[in-house]
């Protein structure tokens, strides 16, 4: 037997090494997300050692988060169109020069340039890797598979700042990168041993027109989400907007027209596909501000350093395991409207649990809500991804898989950007009377801008000897933020109750038959890409 597989898996079969390769198809995903939640933790020791201001800082998030978001579509057609497997590797090889850069490098500028690398190969390795799962498993094991896909992307968003603290003990910064490359190359190796190629059946020319569209459509959108709600909604904030209207509609006109287009956009009428997408993107919206704002209140208010915020944050993993578990046995059981909306509401209970945080609150008035969250994303996600994969045709799964992605994609960015912009406001309005007028300008600014640049100011006055002011500036602080988190848990918790309700008016009750958009696929044969 060869080491390298090289045949695709055909249709029917059942390939022997399917576990195997979904094991290197989780590991992709687990560094994909894995280094956007380890750079939460890593931000203060980057920002100190490179003098990062707060807009470089922020530039240092969005050159990956742009890039990402934006190409998946057109990356995962192109791996439909040539191989899939092969975008995966290619993905995982740009990813790891992009890490071997941001390691090395001592500058905002080199650091931003090798996070929009890994960015773009990000949007490589995730739509590859669900159009490769689904390509390797039979129908019969597929709800499975994605329950264990769906896992690990959760397990990534505790797993993140829980490696970043560990090597931040001992290390700086860019060891954060550089722990990427080894896992990227074994991933690569182990994809050409156990990974079968796969590819679509088609002579089909690819939408270059729809997908440059897309590309447009979704950078400018998600620049505007990111920049409108954290630094208003100026010029380049409304400018994006516009494009992104005019890109979009292009998009769907075009799509609408072409005789093989790369997204169908038709595919939206089916209420179980449009009723998952927006569950999964209102899904991580919720996950994705809490997780961004309950970090902030165990390292600043709590005063947890780096890897004691991560193992903080591992009954969020473990309930994500448990949640997935419970979904794979009850699904075929219950259908998926019971447990999307199901998990739905565990998200709701457990924002609104976040509401009741105070300045006295300890890690136990976390620990509870991490809890139901991982629950929440277990139950719901998976069984959602699979409605959302089901929707397209053998030759279409890395648009599937991009479809999905840009979904949970577009709901992080809605929730960190969003949800971000509100914890800032309410910290920044509940400080303000204690700090104006009773310190100088540029120090009350500092203040009111976040809760760590009050710590900072703090910090100086602690060094110039006022050590009651500075108590007392920290306890104002602490109080103003827990009061911020409780203000955004409040308004998250009544835009996924909302959203809740649409999704359960969407989903079709009962146990799960298959949606009208799967149903009406032509299943293409794969073949070796």
């Amino acid at each position: 037997m060869s080491l390298l597989v090289t045949s695709p898996v055909e249709p029917g079969a059942v390939y022997s090494r399917r576990w195997a390769a979904l094991a290197v198809l989780c590991l992709s995903v687990l560094i994909g997300v894995m280094t956007n939640t380890s750079l939460i933790v890593a931000a203060p020791d980057m920002t100190l050692d490179l003098g990062l201001s707060s807009q470089d800082l922020q530039w240092v998030v969005d050159a990956y988060t742009i890039p990402y978001a934006a190409l998946m579509l057109l990356m995962g057609a192109i791996g439909d169109k040539y191989s899939r497997r092969g975008m995966l590797i290619l993905g995982l090889a740009v990813f790891a020069a992009g890490a071997v850069l941001g390691s090395t490098v001592d500058s905002a500028d080199w650091v931003i340039a090798a996070r929009a690398i890994m960015g773009t190969g990000a949007a490589m390795i995730m739509p590859a890797t669900l159009s490769l799962l689904v390509a390797t498993f039979p129908k019969r094991e597929r709800a499975v598979a994605i329950t264990i896909w769906t896992a690990t992307t959760g397990l990534a968003l505790a797993v993140g700042p829980l490696v970043a603290g560990w090597l931040l003990t001992d290390h700086g910064w860019a060891s954060t990168f550089l722990i990427n490359v080894p896992i990227a190359v074994i991933s690569i190796v182990a994809a050409l041993i156990v990974v079968p190629p796969s590819r679509a059946h088609t002579t089909q020319r690819l939408d270059l027109m729809g997908g440059a569209l897309s590309v447009v459509a979704v950078a400018a959108l998600v620049y505007m989400i990111i920049e409108g709600p954290r630094n208003g909604w100026h010029t380049s904030a409304v400018l994006a907007g516009v494009v992104a209207a005019f890109a979009a509609a292009g998009f769907i006109a075009w799509e609408l027209r072409h005789p093989n287009p790369m997204l169908d956009i038709r595919k939206f009428r089916d209420r179980a596909f449009a009723g998952a997408n927006l569950a999964v993107l209102l899904f991580f919206l919720a996950a994705f501000g809490a997780i961004y704002y309950v970090t902030q209140h165990l390292q600043f208010v709590l005063g947890y350093d780096a890897l004691a915020t991560g193992v903080r944050l591992l009954p969020l993993a473990g309930a994500v395991f448990v949640g997935s578990a419970i979904t794979g046995v009850l699904t075929p059981r219950l259908g998926l409207r019971a447990m999307v909306v199901a998990g739905m509401l565990l998200g709701i209970l457990a924002l609104a649990a976040l509401t009741q945080v105070d300045a006295e609150s300890g890690y136990s008035a976390f620990a509870g809500p991490l809890v139901l969250m991982g629950l929440a994303i277990g139950l719901s996600v998976s069984p959602a991804t699979d409605t959302i994969m089901d929707a397209f045709p053998e030759r279409l799964l890395g648009v599937g898989g991009a479809v999905n992605d840009t979904s949970v994609e577009l709901g992080g960015t809605l929730g960190i950007a969003i949800l971000g912009s509100l914890l800032g406001t309410a910290y920044g309005d509940e400080i303000a009377p204690i700090v104006t007028g009773r310190m100088p300008a540029e120090a009350a600014g500092a203040v009111q801008d976040s809760i760590g640049g009050a710590l900072v100011v703090a910090q100086r006055l602690d060094e110039a000897g006022m050590h009651q002011q500075a108590a007392q500036l920290v306890s104002a602080a602490d109080a103003a933020f827990a009061h911020a988190v409780s203000h955004t848990s409040l308004i998250a918790a009544i835009v996924l109750a909302v959203g809740t309700l649409a999704v359960a008016a969407l989903l079709p009750g009962g146990r799960k038959k298959g949606s009208v958009a799967a149903s009406s696929a032509v299943k293409e044969e794969i073949t070796v890409g």
